[in-house]
């Protein structure tokens, strides 16, 4: 049995140029679509998106600020 080893746990948050932004989203949307998974690299650190992760958008208001987070949310396989 391979055992992965546990990653430390992270909490980054990247802004990209709005460009670069729909390029990830197109990227995003056509792997969903196809399922296949999704590979991004986020602060240094390649990650694997399986087709099958949850999908779910939140919406966030603090005083005169609002945010709109999509995420995307799966379990490591052992």
């Amino acid at each position: 049995m391979v055992r992965r080893k546990s990653k430390p746990e992270r909490d980054i948050e990247k802004t990209y140029p709005l460009k670069l932004f729909i390029a990830k989203l197109r990227r995003l949307a056509d792997s969903l679509e196809q399922g296949r998974r999704f590979q991004i690299q986020i602060g240094g650190e390649r990650l694997s998106i399986p087709p099958d992760a949850v999908v779910n958008i939140e919406h966030e208001r603090e005083g005169v600020s609002e945010e709109v987070e999509f995420q995307l949310k799966w379990q490591l396989k052992q």
